[in-house]
């Protein structure tokens, strides 16, 4: 094959110029206040909706090597944090011109890969001390809040500080009975083990204001109409607070009444962020001002949390949870609704209103239900060819025998519910829903496995293998509504629930207007529910709003002003290495240049600065006062106690009572700046792009033709 030879690795650097393109596309999914891009198809002009950087890059065409690396650069933090994405696509950019200056001040490319790789690691090093533990999360995000106070929120609730005191608990007891706002429980259409609720509940969350709020039994004569939310709120016992361990009985664990009996919404209008899990200030810290992610993840956080009660895991369980997008209606309707909502066409709402206020006996398939489908691993016999698997001497083709003995196997077991983990045949469906069984496909594994721990189902890959044994019971499914009642009238699609006692699945149900914003709306859900997890999981989270990046561009513009003796900061050092304080210098300049474009564009992207001038200057600023402290550190701590370093300007919690701060994980961070230096560094160290395959003629005809070397 002709093969054609073009040299990379001049002064301007070509791979290093392609990614600085590619990166500048990203620029606008910086900081909390994002915009959006249209992506359109020209071939058939239909547009997406889009809001990452992971969405970006599988909406481009990237044919080139570099494009390639990216790709699977951000693909790989995507799938093992999926967050950070978007300061790995701004750094690579960044850093991608840094190192281009660098080329062009004649620095040798050793001593910037040697410097830059040491002068991160040395950065990493010093916002260690940046890091704030989760346990003392809730202590430095409401800082403003000392002692045991009481508040009063907007909607004119009462709540207080300090709830773990005996005298403001008996206080907070008395007060219940003012103004409370009730989170709407799903309407109960069947009497079974999922509809115990006759008991007041605690919900975590229900007005930023308030410390918790009652949701009552449905069927009390007393019934007290709420004003603006037009819900009514019943309750036919007494006051008993049980969804909560601040006001749980003592000595005494509701574990059990928890475990299973729970239907319905988690998550109301509003939300606390005091919540009684203690999760509810970090999933607002970590949310980044997109308040309904916070308001669900709050509800997820407040249910996994009161279950790990019991199971003494402190976790947000992640396998535990799906999404469901449902269109027509306002985002507002978006909440979390235990067991799993998903989508079905209206023959199968059908079947669903059939099938509603009776236990169903429920079969699990861990594959495609379909005649032709083998599992994973199977082997067709060599030289021989299958004329017919199953002969039928009455006649009839080979499908219709196969459709009539699944569906005899399915009567004979009395199915109702199967749950599919690939695709279902359609005659097959069709069969199923003329028999009253309700068959749903493209379940995720996960969904499975939980559905098989409530029931006592076995998955089994194909309905030969079905037995007695297999079928589990308890599982129940109705139609979805919102929670003012309102049914989603969607057309093709309706939503559709199915659940069964102590399943601990959770269905985030997403809800727009705009069937093009579905996928942005998920995606931003998964992101900041995984931020959750990887907090938890990391137990320490970053003092964010800029904080960290602040500190590393104070750190490496002291290395690189004082490269030959340590600075009044303990933690700046000269850094090892055989190249000349020169080289360093510059080096370590266009590091800091990285970090100091990071600051400037996030403060114009939140309309913290109207310019990139005046938030370079404003960068500037805070870096002159850092000095002066004497101590960097020191200095960023303290003023992001008071609020963030980058105060003024658009607050991501207008409408919250509290201050609360803006967190960042660690391990996603900090793994995001290596992948970016690394893929930089990378693409810097190629010497030369070989062109392979039958291209001569189009190479030669392009005007980059005298680029090449016809090999």
């Amino acid at each position: 094959l002709p093969m054609a030879f073009r040299d990379v690795n001049a002064r301007r650097h070509i791979g290093l110029q392609q990614l600085s393109s590619l990166a500048f596309t990203g620029r606008t999914f910086l900081g909390p206040m994002k915009s959006h891009k249209f992506i359109v198809d020209e071939s058939t002009n239909q547009s997406t909706l889009i809001c990452s950087a992971v969405r970006l890059m599988e909406s481009l065409d990237l044919t080139s090597a570099v494009g390639q690396l990216l790709n699977e650069t951000i693909q790989a933090q995507n799938k093992e944090f999926k967050t950070g994405v978007s300061t790995l696509l701004f750094l690579v950019g960044a850093w991608s011109n840094a190192v281009v200056e660098c080329l062009q001040q004649n620095v040798p490319i050793p001593a910037i890969v040697s410097v830059m790789s040491e002068g991160l690691n040395s950065c990493c090093e010093r916002v260690q001390c940046l890091q704030i533990p989760i346990h003392d999360v809730k202590k430095e995000l409401c800082s403003s809040r000392v002692g045991p106070k009481a508040f009063k929120s907007k909607t004119g609730q009462v709540g207080c500080d300090g709830l773990t005191n005996p005298w403001n608990l008996q206080r907070f007891q008395r007060d219940i009975s003012a103004t409370e706002e009730v989170i709407p429980i799903n309407s109960c259409s069947h009497q079974g083990d999922d509809c115990n609720f006759k008991k007041c509940l605690v919900s975590p969350l229900a007005g930023f204001g308030s410390v918790a709020s009652v949701v009552k039994a449905v069927g009390d004569k007393s019934s007290s109409a709420l004003s603006g939310s037009g819900v009514t709120a019943s309750s036919c016992i007494t006051w008993k607070l049980t969804h909560s361990r601040h006001f749980s009985t003592l000595g005494k664990s509701h574990c059990s009444s928890q475990q299973g009996n729970f239907q319905g919404y988690l998550s109301g209008p509003s939300a606390d962020v005091c919540g009684c899990c203690g999760l509810g200030h970090l999933a607002m810290a970590l949310s980044h001002g997109n308040q309904t992610s916070m308001k669900l993840l709050q509800s997820i956080a407040a249910y996994q949390q009161e279950r790990a009660e019991c199971s003494g895991c402190s976790q947000i369980n992640v396998t535990e949870i799906v999404t469901c997008c449902v269109l027509g209606l306002p985002e507002s309707y978006s909440c979390v609704s235990s067991g799993f909502v998903t989508l079905v066409s209206p023959e199968q709402a059908t079947v669903i209103k059939r099938l509603a206020d009776k236990p169903l006996r429920i079969l699990l398939m861990d594959g495609d239900l379909m005649e032709q489908y083998r599992h994973l691993g199977f082997n067709r016999p060599l030289n021989v060819r299958t004329v017919l698997e199953h002969p039928n001497p009455q006649g009839g083709s080979a499908g219709d025998v196969w459709l009539s003995r699944m569906s005899d196997i399915l009567m004979s077991f009395e199915v109702n519910l199967v749950l599919v983990k690939g695709n279902v045949c359609q005659n097959f469906m069709e069969r199923c829903i003329a028999s009253r069984i309700l068959v749903i496909g493209c379940v995720a594994r996960d969904v499975l496995c939980a559905f098989g721990a409530a029931t006592g189902a076995q998955a089994v890959t194909y309905l030969s293998q079905l037995n007695a044994s297999c079928v589990g019971n308890g599982a129940r499914a109705e139609l979805w509504t919102a929670r003012d009642g309102r049914a989603a009238d969607l057309g093709e699609r309706v939503p559709a629930r199915i659940s069964a006692g102590g399943i601990p699945l959770l269905t985030a149900v997403l809800t727009t207007a705009l069937p093009s914003k579905a996928q942005l709306l998920e995606d931003q859900f998964w992101t900041s529910l995984y931020r959750l997890h990887h907090a938890l999981k990391d137990g320490r989270v970053f003092a964010g709003g800029g904080a960290v990046e602040l500190l590393c561009l104070s750190h490496i513009q002291a290395l690189a002003e004082q490269p030959g003796r340590p600075g009044s900061d303990q933690a700046v050092r000269e850094l090892p290495g055989p190249w000349p304080a020169e080289y360093k210098s510059i080096v370590l300049q266009a590091l800091a240049s990285g970090w100091k474009q990071y600051l400037s564009v996030v403060l114009c992207n939140t309309a913290k600065a109207s310019s990139e001038l005046q938030a370079v200057a404003s960068v500037d600023h805070h870096l002159q006062e850092a000095a002066a402290c004497g101590s960097p550190s020191a200095y960023i701590l303290e003023e992001f106690r008071r609020g963030g370093v980058f105060r003024g300007g658009s607050d991501p919690f207008p409408d919250q009572v509290t201050d609360l701060k803006v967190c960042d994980n660690v391990a996603a961070k900090t793994e995001a700046w290596r992948r970016a230096l690394d893929l930089v560094l990378l693409v810097l160290q190629t010497d030369a792009e070989i062109i392979t395959g039958p291209r001569r003629n189009q190479i030669l005809n392009s005007p980059v033709s005298s680029e090449f070397m016809f090999l």
